[in-house]
């Protein structure tokens, strides 16, 4: 198939990348030019604009950082230049009212966010979970075939985006314990690498935390993807599809906020992992449980 992805980020380079390497011919484009070169060099072809990228395409997909991002694009450029036997598909994670906005404004229109990192994209290894219309989603055949053996189908664009951020709440705020029970035991005065032995192969430890453990125990992962300014977003889309109903979310008003903290410090390239970086400087977090001594 003919297929344009926009925005190439890391997800966006690993999608485009794994589309290539089924066979499709891909359109890449980027607001800023320069990240697609080992896409080029594959086969890709770089657009100048986002007319040029969907011009002809029969799946058009965005894969950008928020709402704004994917609001600029798609109503913009993307509106006015996508034919209409194009399907558009949103693979970004952004709140389910945009998804379904998009839904109206585009009649063959997918949501499809992606579970997993760009090297399990690349390896065929992620999930994708895919909401729109049945007819739209069927269409997506070839396209899904290549990608992943992992698909979840939702009968709505937002019920996809509901998904994607119901798992994503699960892993920031497992970060976050995992970032706490590391400050605990060396409060205690447990070594990191007796931290490593008690809990590294420990079945208290979810398997989505696995790859991060070691990001989490040193405070830094190499080749970032998951930054802690897209965490804060995240766990704040969640915190507000919740209140949409109703329901108040404590702790993950508290992670929210524990990522746009990190963020603040020097942190916000850096992988969600980094949120450890808090506790081994808690005077500089602001939360090192003052001087008080507790009555046991």
């Amino acid at each position: 198939m003919d297929i344009a992805v926009l925005g190439m980020g890391r997800m966006g380079r690993a999608l485009a990348g794994r589309l290539l390497e089924g066979g499709h011919r891909v359109t890449v484009w980027n607001r800023t030019r320069g990240k697609a070169g080992e896409l080029v060099a594959a086969g890709a072809r770089e657009a100048e604009s986002v007319a040029d990228a969907v011009n002809g395409v029969e799946v058009a997909i965005t894969i950008l950082a928020n709402d704004d991002a994917v609001r600029a694009v798609a109503f913009g450029e993307l509106r006015s230049s996508i034919g209409e036997a194009t399907t558009y598909v949103d693979s970004s994670t952004v709140s389910p009212e945009l998804s379904g906005e998009l839904a109206e404004a585009f009649p063959r229109f997918a949501a499809m966010p992606i579970l997993g990192s760009p090297g399990a994209v690349r390896s065929g290894q992620a999930t994708f979970l895919v909401g729109g219309k049945p007819e739209v989603v069927d269409g997506l055949a070839p396209v899904l075939s290549s990608l992943s053996d992992s698909v979840r189908r939702y009968n709505a664009a937002p019920l996809a985006l509901t998904a994607k951020l119901t798992s994503n709440l699960l892993l920031l705020s497992g970060v976050v314990t995992l970032a706490e029970s590391f400050a605990v035991g060396r409060s205690g005065g447990l070594s990191d690498d007796q931290l490593r032995d008690l809990l590294g192969n420990s079945p208290l430890v979810a398997p989505g935390l696995k790859n991060r453990f070691e990001g989490v125990l040193m405070g830094s992962m190499e080749a970032p993807w998951f930054t802690t300014v897209l965490g804060a977003k995240d766990a704040g889309l969640a915190v507000d599809v919740a209140r949409e109903a109703g329901v108040g979310l404590p702790e993950a008003e508290v992670v929210r906020q524990l990522y746009e903290k990190a963020a603040s410090l020097g942190l916000a390239d850096a992988d969600i992992a980094a949120v450890a970086n808090l506790y081994r400087n808690p005077a500089r977090a602001g939360f090192d449980g003052g001087s008080e001594t507790r009555s046991r």
